[in-house]
């Protein structure tokens, strides 16, 4: 981790997943230890939630003609706009004083279902594997007491997936920040320094999504939803390689669904 220190626009941009993949990660790092940060993050999220469910009906409407800038231009007369537009407008700025940056980029286009899983574990990868003194927050020989707390905190029961056949161990697991609540980590190592995670929350519309490949660099990924369940495993093997890890994952999974 740097020493830049991490602000609060920082924690809003965090929230807008507006930042650099490297400072993504590392503010992930930051509030997975750092409960009460953590805390006020997700109320940063809840905020940005109700605002665009708030507003969302104005945002499709298309621009009105008497907004076109070329004919504002031309005519050079006053633009009138209805009491409830510049009600919008009001609630909008000052929702921007308490949320920062969760506005900036009101209308650039967000990561969401299955492709937000997707960077996020990408992202916790980045975080964790690389760890060697705690790379897992509890450790395998204490799994049951793993998966009562992350059934618990995630409101769904939890399996771990056994990758011991295809030569991976299971080592532990955390849970973790994400940009749309907590997830569960589960790390798998095969004992000659390659490491996979499997990242796992509920998911806000998707139920259930075919199994969707990403590459980040080095990184390859498999995504889905199983159930309203979402999954990604991850890891530095050939997308050939891990398409039939992932399979094995999916098919345990939904054998305890």
């Amino acid at each position: 981790m740097s020493n830049r220190p991490i602000t609060e626009d920082d924690l809003h941009a965090f929230v807008d997943l507006a930042l650099a993949p490297s400072r993504q990660a590392e503010i992930a790092e930051y509030l997975a230890t750092h409960p009460d940060v953590a805390e006020r993050v997700e109320d940063y999220r809840a905020q940005r939630g109700a605002l665009r469910a708030a507003f969302a009906p104005i945002a499709e409407e298309p621009v009105p003609p008497e907004l076109n800038v070329a004919r504002m231009a031309s005519t050079r007369r006053s633009m009138r706009v209805s009491t409830w537009r510049a009600a919008a407008a009001v609630l909008l700025l000052l929702g921007s004083g308490a949320t920062g940056w969760s506005l900036h980029g009101w209308m650039e286009r967000v990561p969401v279902g299955i492709a937000a899983l997707a960077q996020e574990a990408a992202a916790s990868y980045a975080v964790y594997a690389p760890d060697h003194i705690r790379p897992v927050e509890i450790r395998a020989d204490d799994r049951a007491s793993l998966v009562a707390w992350a059934s618990e905190r995630l409101g769904h029961p939890v399996t771990v997936p056994d990758l011991a056949a295809a030569g991976y161990r299971f080592m532990g697991g955390r849970l973790v920040a994400t940009t749309h609540g907590a997830a569960i980590l589960f790390m798998y190592d095969d004992d000659r320094g390659t490491r996979l995670v499997i990242l796992s929350r509920p998911m806000a519309a998707e139920r259930d999504t075919p199994m969707a490949e990403h590459i980040d660099g080095a990184i390859a990924g498999f995504t889905w939803a199983d159930a309203g369940i979402g999954y990604s495993l991850v890891g530095p093997l050939t997308p050939d390689r891990l398409h039939p890890l992932a399979d094995d994952v999916r098919r345990q999974i939904s054998s305890k669904i």
